[in-house]
């Protein structure tokens, strides 16, 4: 296969190529799933045939479960002899336990060759589910009670409990039923029938939770093991349980899988002491001979072997189809950009609705935002040009006129250089300002503030403006909010906002500073009664040199970098700003502040 090549002349090499990583990845999982299929099915087999052989299965049930009652109620085997005789007689075939070396414990019959697989283990505490179906999954026989076995002087305290609830139900049937059923440890419970309500009612009215209640032996078992449980879920850092005569944990940690796993192990150690150690068990016929085992037929071999290579060519196929209509548009979207340096505007098709259509439609929205920040790009290059040639122009003008004798080096001479140098140094701070706001170097020394002490700071700093400009000046406050933030950035902030204000209201207008608290942040305005914003300039006021009169003369209007700043300087703080505006009428600024600056941002000095 030959390496595909990729626009702009390149190859790409073979391990690279997605096409031939989908093939191997495909291939691979086919081989796997072919694979596992013929194990199940062999597995599978191989269990349904074991099910079938002679009567290993067909009495097994009745001799596992007696033979694991047994153990669940002794301590050891050396008297199981009477019990497999009994088995023996009944389904005619020989019971032989055995260590799980292999060592023989005990035989329904005399010495026989032992089969290569023993039928079952013998264990009440791991018993299987599939074998004794009132067994939990945990495999704890439900007659292995050990320490739980009720004394005979209790087990008559309970009769007679129950004997007078059985009077009390007799008098009181109301429809429903009941039945006395004893547990394997010898506690007594009351079955009742019948509907839901009618159960409780009765129950209640009956006394039956008596019967709950852990007598002292049980007490005192169920004490161990909660002991035992509870060492185990402190060694694994889990909240503390408490388990019931039901053996269900409840508390802090209850139901997880970590929980259940120590209330098993620790209800294991707690009965080992009890029931006999685990045998092994082997059933066989009168002659000895166990069932036949189970081996594929060469047949059988080379029709799975057939099948998964149908399958796997199968899978191939299907992988080169796919793999090869999802290649053709990665190619053209690769070809597209190879060529986008000499056309800015080209578009890739979108033809599906899968993820090579969503890539192709990402990329032309990347494309698009691009050229977007190109534009932008050049006129932020040509804006500050513009306003940097203005100020400079100016500078060289008048050294040149003073040069030639045109001008008086005079006071007024002076005045009117350091203005347009201290506009010019006003526009390269800005620049500053934003520049480290794009490489997120705002550095914030935060600090607990009374707002309105701050808001008054700025508002007399604004006072001599706002006087000569003839616009009243007001501050007003709801309550008094605190927040911890950089002291010199806010009072920047606030004061491009209310400078800002006052150079767009006419005289006789007002400009308002307003703070209140909400929830978890603090609100400051910044409202006017001067010329407003059109609703279409609204998303702009924010960018870099926007200005919505463009004929407006820096001087009147600024160099279009204060609320870029604005919003870099709240940003910064965690918070935002917005602004609300009605031509003609007045704007509003909100800056929403958290209380407290987040933590991510840099605490050292500038």
């Amino acid at each position: 296969m030959a390496e595909p090549e990729t626009a702009g002349g390149r190859r790409t090499p073979l391990h690279r190529s997605l096409l031939v990583r989908l093939l191997a990845a495909s291939i691979t999982i086919a081989v796997c799933s072919v694979a596992a299929t013929a194990w199940l099915a062999t597995r599978t087999a191989t269990s349904a045939l074991k099910q079938e052989q002679g009567q290993v299965l067909a009495h097994d049930a009745l001799i596992y479960d007696t033979l694991v009652g047994y153990a669940a109620g002794h301590t050891d085997w050396s008297e199981v002899k009477p019990t497999l005789h009994r088995l023996a007689e009944r389904t005619g075939r020989r019971i032989t336990l055995t260590t799980q070396d292999r060592r023989p414990l005990a035989a329904s019959g005399s010495a026989a060759p032992l089969p290569t697989t023993a039928s079952a283990l013998v264990d009440p505490l791991r018993a299987d589910p599939a074998l004794l179906p009132g067994t939990r999954t945990n495999g704890i026989d439900p007659r292995a009670v050990g320490p739980y076995r009720l004394p005979r002087s209790e087990r008559q305290k309970l009769r007679r409990r129950v004997e007078t609830i059985q009077a009390c139900l007799r008098n009181n049937t109301k429809g429903s039923s009941a039945s006395v059923v004893e547990a394997p440890s010898g506690r007594p419970s009351v079955v009742l029938t019948g509907t839901t309500s009618g159960r409780e009612e009765i129950g209640a009215m009956c006394g039956l939770y008596v019967l709950d209640f852990p007598t002292r032996t049980e007490t005192r078992a169920l004490k161990q093991l909660n002991d035992r449980i509870n060492e185990c879920v402190r060694r694994q850092n889990l909240d503390p349980v408490t388990v019931d005569l039901s053996f269900s944990p409840y508390g802090g940690g209850a139901g997880g899988e970590a929980v259940q796993g120590c209330v098993d192990t620790a209800r294991r150690d707690q009965l080992a002491p009890y029931v006999a150690p685990p045998v092994l068990l082997f059933v066989t016929t009168r002659s000895g001979s166990a069932a036949p085992g189970f081996a594929l037929s060469p047949a059988n071999t080379v029709r799975i072997a057939g099948v998964a290579a149908l399958v796997l060519l199968l899978t191939v196929a299907v992988t080169v189809a796919v793999g090869t209509r999802l290649v053709r548009p990665l190619r053209t979207l690769t070809d597209v950009v190879h060529r986008l340096p000499q056309q800015q505007q080209l578009r890739v098709p979108v033809t599906t609705n899968d993820e090579i259509g969503h890539l192709a439609a990402a990329f032309n929205d990347l494309s698009e935002r691009r050229e977007r920040l190109e534009g932008q790009r050049k006129a932020m290059v040509s804006d500050v040009a513009h306003e940097l040639r203005t100020p400079l122009s100016t500078i060289r003008i008048w050294l040149e006129a003073a040069q030639d004798g045109l001008a008086a080096s005079d006071k007024a001479f002076v005045t009117s250089l350091l203005e347009e140098a201290l506009l010019l140094q006003h526009i390269v701070d800005d620049l500053q300002h934003l520049a480290q706001a794009d490489a997120d170097q705002f550095r914030l020394h935060p600090e607990p503030l009374r707002l309105r002490e701050l808001l008054d700071q700025v508002a007399a700093a604004h006072l001599g403006r706002a006087d000569t400009a003839g616009v009243t000046l007001t501050t007003s406050t709801e309550g008094s909010p605190t927040l911890c933030a950089d002291p010199v950035r806010l009072r920047q902030a606030v004061g491009n906002l209310l400078s800002n204000a006052i150079r767009h209201t006419p005289p006789g207008g007002s400009v308002a500073l307003h703070c209140r608290d909400t929830a978890d942040q603090v609100v400051v305005e910044v409202s006017d009664t001067g010329t407003g914003i059109d609703a279409a300039d609204l998303p702009h006021v924010f960018d870099r040199f926007w200005r919505a009169d463009k004929s407006r003369s820096r001087r009147t209007g600024g160099s279009g970098l204060g609320l870029s700043i604005v919003r870099q300087l709240v940003e910064a703080h965690g918070g935002t700003v917005s602004v609300t505006s009605v031509l003609h009428e007045g704007t509003v600024f909100t800056l929403t502040l958290p209380r407290r600056t987040p933590g991510t941002r840099p605490q050292t000095g500038t």
